[in-house]
């Protein structure tokens, strides 16, 4: 993908759409992450649509053949790459069956790790025990 493509906002929502009609619902959440909205499984980010496409969450192992797709190239944080991310261009996701194949392989990555409270960090910050120093 080129690095000038760029989703319009309406083309993100759209795509965060198909990708949920993919997923259990009862088990995903989402959260603004990345510039975008990530989508969650089991409390384990699987992937997140921006503007530049999908971040999928794929594993370090699965990673070198992820490259090898079509679309696929190293995700790059803040300039240094993610290990076990992919970033896939729009032009990679047009059609249902590959976006499919794209959260299938990110989705056998994230139901191997352990499910994740779902209670948010404001909830676990105001149940702690209040520091003497006044800094909570």
């Amino acid at each position: 993908m080129s690095k000038s493509q760029v989703l319009s906002a309406a083309a993100v929502e759209i795509l965060i759409e198909r990708l949920r009609a993919l997923l259990p619902h009862e088990r995903l959440g989402a959260r603004r992450m990345f510039g975008g909205v990530a989508l969650m499984l089991d409390g384990n980010m699987l992937c997140c649509a921006s503007k530049s496409g999908v971040m999928f969450r794929v594993g370090k192992d699965a990673e070198p053949a992820a490259l090898m797709r079509p679309f696929a190239q190293p995700c790059l944080g803040t300039g240094r790459p993610m290990p076990g991310f992919i970033m896939v261009g729009a032009e990679g996701l047009e059609t249902d069956p590959t976006l499919g194949d794209w959260v299938k392989l990110a989705r056998s990555y994230v139901e191997t790790l352990p499910a994740k409270s779902s209670v948010s960090k404001a909830v676990r910050k105001s149940s702690r025990r209040p520091d003497p120093r006044g800094k909570n």
